[in-house]
């Protein structure tokens, strides 16, 4: 990982943590997680490069697009000392603390524990200056209950200084314990925090704001299990930077269609497929998406088991009346044929149309390529894909669920781009992530 080559350069020896966080044999307990130069030792998971830059000895956030910067080592058992500044009255940012590594399913952000960052607001259930609270299906008891309910730790005392002044938190968290110091002073707590090891994250959130001295203490603690423990690094690098089209192939006809809105990438249904401007063999992809029509009942095909359309009693077409918000897809290695689908019919998305409806394909083929189950989200929700192509077979995940294993796709490119299908209905995408194997 790179964070061994940002602590060579810190002149820091032996940076592995054993699994419990503790400081072993041969290890630094301090780690200066940020050398003043380079995001050396961090990954940007979702923003643009302009996003997160360094500057006179800081890390400078721009604040567009809503996302993380995360470390590269996960950290179970620490003392975190750092220091923010807000560049303006009401700025937002976050500290994020036992972080899984890419976001969850709809948002830019990940499940973790938050430390709030911001300025200027107060208000009954949430305030600017330390706030501690679950996100995204973490977990926390918080030192004293939440007037709502929530798992929020409110501070104590308001200690953080205007915008345009430096604050220094020290966050101290071991064996699923965490409290915050603002300006030297505790002023918040949580225990029983689910997971209680996993990275850390500096979040963008709309305005700038800049970090500096961000220094880990390694601590003494127990070892948590998997269930405690955040999802790893898989090698997943983002395909959409939040802010602009970089990395696709853009038309002058995808003007004003195909739009970056923040972590979202939006389109209307008109303008034609965005391709990739780079090619994949084998890979993994990850694509987050959501209708964003208001649907209409239709009435629309049947398709059983084996990719055949099924009949009624009269010997008819069989169709289901279903919410009908559009058709979409993602295409593999820059053929058509090869379509995961996104759409509403009551086979649920993931087929392969053009595998499916070819006369010429095995039946084994036809059958390969149908969803064994309908795991679509309601209209206007978040689904996730996870799309695996090595060779010619085919494996899609929709929502955690196996809805194509191992699918044969006879004849399919060895090489080429990915694509988002233009099929006439509005759509969001967003956390866009591919690996290639």
């Amino acid at each position: 990982m790179r964070i061994a080559l940002a602590c060579a350069a810190l002149f820091l020896v032996g940076c592995a943590t054993n699994s419990s966080g503790a400081s072993g044999a041969g290890e630094d307990r301090v780690v200066q997680l940020f050398d003043g130069e380079t995001l050396d030792g961090w990954v940007n998971v979702n923003g643009a490069p302009s996003t997160w830059t360094v500057r006179d000895g800081m890390i400078v956030c721009s604040g567009k697009p809503t996302g993380v910067l995360r470390t590269e080592e996960m950290y179970t058992n620490f003392e975190l000392e750092f220091e923010y500044r807000h560049l303006q009255e009401g700025g937002n940012a976050g500290l994020f603390v036992w972080s899984d590594a890419l976001p969850t399913t709809g948002w830019p952000f990940t499940r973790s524990v938050e430390v709030q960052v911001m300025d200027a607001v107060m208000t009954p259930n949430y305030t600017c200056h330390g706030d501690i609270f679950a996100i995204w299906g973490a977990t926390l008891v918080p030192d004293r209950p939440h007037p709502a309910g929530w798992m929020r730790c409110l501070p104590s005392e308001h200690r953080a200084k205007p915008a345009g002044e430096w604050n220094h938190y020290r966050v101290r968290a071991v064996d699923g314990r965490i409290e915050l110091a603002v300006n030297g002073a505790v002023v918040s707590g949580a225990s029983e925090v689910s997971p209680r090891r996993g990275y850390l994250c500096l979040e963008s959130e709309g305005s700038e704001v800049h970090f500096r001295g961000l220094t880990l203490t390694r601590l003494d603690g127990s070892e948590p299990g998997d269930e405690d423990t955040a999802s790893a690094e898989e090698g997943f690098r983002p395909l959409y930077d939040g802010v602009s089209l970089a990395g696709w192939s853009e038309d002058p006809a995808h003007a004003g269609h195909w739009t970056p809105r923040d972590s979202i990438l939006g389109y209307d249904g008109q303008g034609g497929d965005l391709w990739t401007l780079a090619e994949y063999g084998d890979f993994e992809l990850i694509a987050d998406w959501r209708w964003k029509a208001s649907p209409t009942d239709r009435a629309l095909p049947v398709i059983d088991a084996s990719g055949e359309a099924a009949a009624d009693a009269q010997g008819g077409a069989l169709t289901k009346v279903v919410p009908d918000a559009g058709d979409s897809g993602i295409y593999l290695r820059g053929n058509t044929k090869s379509q995961v689908n996104i759409w509403c019919w009551p086979i649920g998305s993931g087929e392969v149309y053009g595998y499916r409806t070819d006369a010429s394909m095995p039946a084994s083929v036809r059958a390969g390529v149908t969803p064994a189950s309908n795991a679509d989200a309601p209209i206007g929700e978040w689904n996730r894909f996870r799309i695996r192509m090595v060779g010619d077979r085919l494996t899609v995940d929709l929502n955690g669920v196996r809805v194509l294993d191992d699918a044969e796709l006879p004849g399919v490119p060895a090489r080429g781009r990915i694509g988002l299908q233009h099929h006439g209905a509005p759509i969001e995408f967003t956390n866009l992530y591919v690996r290639e194997l």
